[in-house]
């Protein structure tokens, strides 16, 4: 397995971090912007932020003394094709399944 995975998913296991994700898939975003939902403190936000960067899953440049907090896609896309291979697998599975149930029909 890649183990680089791991801090990937242990990350995405936090519903807090997975909030911070779908707000910046509409764009990129301050910390302070990404904090304003949630009734956390902005040293919490920032620990989030913290533990998503460190696992690749978003990325952030310096705007004046604002950090700029986006998406990394390569982190997501190789989850998503980790997870593709157990879509294969369920896929066959079900149609396995199909079929021995149009047998007995």
């Amino acid at each position: 397995m890649n183990d680089s995975l791991s801090p990937a998913l242990a990350a995405l296991a936090d519903p807090t971090r997975r909030a911070i994700l779908d707000r910046l898939r509409a764009g990129e975003a301050s910390a302070g912007t990404l904090a304003a939902p949630f009734d956390i403190s902005q040293p919490a936000i920032s620990r989030h932020l913290k533990v998503m960067t460190g696992a690749g899953l978003v990325t952030h440049r310096r705007d004046g003394t604002r950090r700029m907090f986006r998406l990394a896609p390569h982190r997501l896309a190789e989850i998503d094709a980790w997870l593709d291979a157990y879509r294969a697998v369920l896929e066959a599975n079900y149609q396995r399944l199909d079929a021995l149930l149009a047998k007995d029909d």
